[in-house]
């Protein structure tokens, strides 16, 4: 027996891959620090499970395709407060982020059709692209340039008849990187001139640092028939299990696609949307709060990896994700070695090779991505075992 040609194409998710040698060293006494996985340690708002607990209805019903009115309702009050102006037609409920982006990318794309996506990304992209019977065709950028991929030549050389749209993850997911609203503005310009999609991976909006303007291509009205928003409440609200998320869109022709890919899987979990409802109605001292967090341990996190000679790193713009070249030769069998041959006081440390979040091969050999999602003492310690490393791993003999 076979499977289809589809299937055979997709990967391994590269932050999961290596879950083995971390196990095998907790097994042996190490005590292994993971920063290879986004994984918020935040506690998830108690309003989402006294929202659950406090669901009363006789029977767990399905709902409409599109997501509950209450939460449809909640979501237009979130966007209303960066003065953004959407209507329950605008939305459609999803099971998390994940399937979102599915949706969209089944909409749009045909057979053979690609999509723009600035390289490293994350690497589910892939997966859902060549179920869409699409595929990613990369815009490649580099560490030393802090992963910068607004230049118009750069974008517009790697469009051909068959691109579709182009694809932002803003603050981003592996690298951090941050969009300015003249960025998207930039994006839009070039998805007009070209007739493409903008799909706009917003799910860590909130999360970007050193008072930079919190953005959204929502906040450009003019392109609002190319763009689609993909939304979530699992980064946002430390809720990753609850599998809630959002396509928003202004154009009626998308949304009847997506709306025809949902009514084919019914509807999202009932209670998971009543328990969202909540935490889009939470205030603004949430995300400060959360933000001040994770900017801290971004913060730590940075000031450790200068520490190391040779390190090529630039101080990520949001998210709690940050990509770094490393003095080493190949950078999954350092993390091999980190988690079979290394220890510091019975510690050592797991990050995600870089390598699986790019389209080219060669690229990110040597780069690495952490997830600053433990306090900042543990993300000291974290950099502090990946230098001590390096300098035990280059001086073998």
């Amino acid at each position: 027996m076979r499977l289809s040609s589809r299937v055979s194409k997709m990967h391994h998710s590269p932050i999961r891959k290596f879950n083995k040698f971390a196990f095998d060293a907790e097994k042996a006494g190490k005590k292994v620090y993971r920063v290879n996985i986004g994984q918020p340690d935040i506690e998830t708002p108690e309003c989402f499970m006294e929202a659950v607990r406090n669901y009363d209805a006789k029977t767990i019903a399905y709902t409409e395709s599109g997501g509950i009115t209450a939460l449809h309702d909640s979501i237009i009050g979130y966007y209303a407060t960066y003065g953004i102006q959407l209507v329950t037609d605008d939305i459609m409920i999803t099971n998390g982020g994940s399937e979102a982006l599915s949706m969209v990318f089944t909409s749009i794309l045909n057979e053979g059709d690609n999509v723009l996506v600035p390289e490293p990304f994350y690497t589910n992209y892939q997966t859902f692209l060549f179920a869409s019977g699409g595929k990613v065709k990369p815009i490649t950028t580099k560490a030393e340039d802090g992963f910068n991929f607004i230049n118009r030549e750069l974008i517009e050389a790697q469009i051909d008849n068959r691109t579709r749209a182009i694809v932002v993850s803003t603050p981003g997911n592996p690298t951090g990187a941050a969009l300015s609203l003249d960025d998207m503005r930039v994006i839009c310009e070039i998805a007009e001139e070209h007739r493409l999609w903008v799909i706009a991976d917003e799910v860590y909006r909130e999360y970007v640092f050193d008072n930079k303007q919190i953005t959204s291509f929502a906040m450009l009205p003019e392109y609002a028939d190319r763009i689609a928003i993909i939304d979530s409440v699992s980064k946002r609200y430390s809720s990753c299990g609850a599998r809630i998320g959002a396509v928003i869109t202004k154009n009626p022709v998308l949304m009847d696609g997506l709306m025809k890919i949902a009514e084919g899987r019914l509807c999202v979990s009932t209670l998971n949307q009543v328990g969202a409802v909540e935490l889009f109605k939470l205030r603004k001292e949430y995300y400060d709060n959360s933000r001040a967090i994770y900017e801290a341990r971004c913060n730590a996190a940075y000031e450790e990896l200068m520490k190391i000679p040779g390190v090529v790193c630039h101080k990520p713009g949001g998210a709690f994700y940050m990509t770094a070249k490393l003095p080493v030769d190949n950078i999954e069998k350092f993390l091999i070695y980190l988690l079979t041959e290394f220890e510091d006081n019975g510690e050592t440390v797991m990050f995600a090779p870089a390598e699986g979040f790019y389209q080219t091969p060669g690229l990110g050999s040597d780069e690495m991505r952490i997830a600053y999602v433990l306090n900042e003492d543990d993300m000291r310690r974290s950099v502090e075992l990946i230098r001590l490393g390096i300098e035990a791993y280059n001086n073998r003999k």
